[in-house]
């Protein structure tokens, strides 16, 4: 596909997004923002990428904002997340016959079904009583927090803060390298915001590193394409054999 049909298409993507945020449609724009923003990446359009990530936060955030305004938050201890029917809230999921793996599932079901739901996960405690907050996506992610002080009933600060420490410890962490090429250092905040889309401090983090890359920057090695760009090709080569292009 040529590259002015690829701005096209982007042109295009990111003008339904913002169509659905105008309308309301939070889910519809959170996925018309994401496959825009795996667009914008495959083609190396860091600008694009930048503007991409205000709709994209703002359409998740109303998605959270919706699922803590019910204020209910629900303990898991164990079942089939392939077979749980999904309510809007929040959740918690807790071992043992729980993992982050099974929080995931959950989180996915809910975005599949367009209910507004919070899921974070919480494994065994450590040695000095902290609680790891754990999620599981491109890369996993975990932070360390103070138990509520009723394990079975969480206030909900205590569960916002738990979230809230989850993506401040994608920051803090080692998973973003500064001694990385920058565009690698975009795809490790992408990463991250697979495992904790959430996040609102990672949507910042990803505009301002996309702004600074479309200034221009020196590669040390070679751009490669990821496992996303290989299906996004595939994808693009699909749509123009049926277009007959």
């Amino acid at each position: 596909m040529s590259s002015d049909k690829k701005d096209a298409r982007l042109q295009e993507q990111m003008e339904k997004t913002e169509a659905a945020l105008r309308r309301g449609q939070w889910f519809e724009a959170e996925r018309l923002a994401q496959r825009a923003m795996e667009m914008a990446r495959r083609s190396e359009n860091f600008g694009a990428m930048a503007r991409i990530c205000m709709p994209l936060q703002e359409a998740r955030r109303q998605r959270v904002q919706a699922a803590l305004d019910l204020k209910k938050i629900r303990v898991l201890y164990e079942g089939n997340m392939e077979e749980i029917k999904v309510e809007s809230g929040c959740y918690l999921v807790m071992p043992m016959q729980l993992v982050g793996a099974d929080a995931r599932r959950l989180r996915l079901a809910a975005l599949r079904d367009e209910k507004p739901a919070t899921v974070i996960c919480c494994e065994p405690p450590n040695l000095r009583g902290k609680w790891p907050i754990v999620a599981i996506g491109v890369v996993t992610v975990r932070a360390y927090v103070d138990p509520p002080e009723n394990e079975k009933k969480p206030t909900m600060k205590w569960y916002v803060s738990a979230m809230e420490a989850l993506g401040d410890a994608g920051l803090t962490g080692s998973h973003v390298d500064s001694g990385m090429d920058l565009d690698r250092q975009i795809d490790a905040v992408l990463g991250l915001l697979d495992s904790v889309p959430d996040h609102e401090g990672l949507h910042h983090v990803l505009a301002d590193m996309c702004r600074e890359a479309e200034k221009g920057f020196e590669r040390s090695e070679p751009a490669g394409l990821s496992e996303l760009d290989d299906e996004l090709a595939l994808e693009d080569e699909t749509q123009n054999d049926d277009q007959g292009e």
